[in-house]
């Protein structure tokens, strides 16, 4: 019978209620970081091969996700379907493998038909299990409980709560994983080089600066309208004001120039530019990620960022629409 006369507010405390309760999983996890979570990640450290993740059900979905964060974060691993590993995918699995098997009874059919054959492979097998005594966490190298005290499901049948605290669990692993390996930002990139998350991970300022004969710039003495002259030509909406050794003295840009004109100090032609200019402007060196120039940008609420070597001396110019372009914002 669908319940049509469900007011708001009931529902807001359905959903409020199985937050609690899965809240409340999550938190009983910390109890269950033991020396079995330490064993199961010192199996997965020496793993010359690959760790093979797998599950049926909810406990295959889960087990989908676990494996591809960790592969994502420098520990090689993938799926196998505990069904189709009855019927040839079994062979997916060597010697130098690491098994990790979800289930939340710990006695699901289709995994304990395997066992026998992980076993004989002698392949260590780490079980991620909510029963303790089960034939499958007592089968294992180690196991880690993910038990919970009851299901977000007011029936107790559907995986809520439970499967819940395996994915996190999953994602305790794999970051416990990528800390002890040392894994930097770098690899990261190197596993996600499409899209925009590669590019925020491996661009860098000197990858998008402008630089040469396309990077605007001014002598301190210059008048505002040689400055404005140049940045019409350069078209960054930005001239970087320099002295006689290219040491940066500051930045004008096209909004200074409009608030220039707001007071008395409007002619151009006699107005010296850094009598106008922003002193001591922001800069960042050319190795630095383009994803920190977005960070200064957006903290500062600018739009434009000079490039400088270690003396200070301008090498080139970014600004907003070079990230723009280039997918990192």
């Amino acid at each position: 019978m669908v319940g049509k006369d469900t007011g708001d507010n009931e529902l807001k405390q359905y959903a409020q209620e199985v937050i609690r309760i899965e809240n409340e999983a999550v938190e009983n996890l910390t109890q269950r970081i033991d020396d079995e979570f330490v064993s199961a990640c010192r199996y997965m450290l020496a793993c010359e091969g690959r760790i093979v993740v797998t599950g049926m059900g909810k406990s295959g979905h889960v087990g989908g996700k676990i494996a591809a964060t960790l592969a994502s974060t420098g520990t090689p691993a993938f799926f196998v379907h505990p069904g189709e590993a009855c019927h040839g995918d079994l062979g997916m699995i060597t010697r130098q493998d690491v098994v990790l098997a979800l289930s939340n009874s710990g006695e699901t059919s289709e995994m304990l038909t395997i066992l026998p054959l992980i076993k004989r492979l002698a392949t260590p097998l780490i079980a991620m299990t909510g029963n303790s005594n089960s034939t499958l966490s007592l089968q294992a190298s180690a196991h880690i409980n993910v038990g919970v005290r009851q299901e977000a499901c007011p029936l107790g049948l559907a995986p809520t709560s439970s499967s819940t605290a395996a994915l996190v669990m999953g994602d305790a692993l794999a970051v416990s994983l990528l800390k002890a390996r040392r894994f930097t930002e770098d690899d990261f990139a190197f596993s996600h080089p499409g899209g925009r998350l590669g590019k925020r991970l491996l661009l860098k300022v000197s990858d998008l600066m402008h630089s040469g004969n396309g990077l605007p710039m001014v002598r301190e003495t210059a008048l505002v309208s040689e400055a404005l002259l140049e940045m019409t030509n350069k078209k960054l909406g930005m001239t970087a004001v320099i002295d006689a050794s290219k040491k940066v003295q500051g930045i004008f840009t096209d909004g200074d120039l409009r608030r220039m004109f707001e007071t008395e100090q409007n002619d151009i032609h006699s107005t010296p530019v850094s009598d106008v200019m922003i002193p001591n402007c922001l800069v960042i060196e050319p190795q630095a990620l383009a994803a920190e120039a977005v960070h200064i940008m957006e903290k500062h609420k600018i739009n434009a960022l000079l490039v400088v070597d270690e003396q200070l001396k301008l090498i080139g110019a970014l600004n907003m629409h070079d990230l723009i372009r280039s997918g990192v914002l």
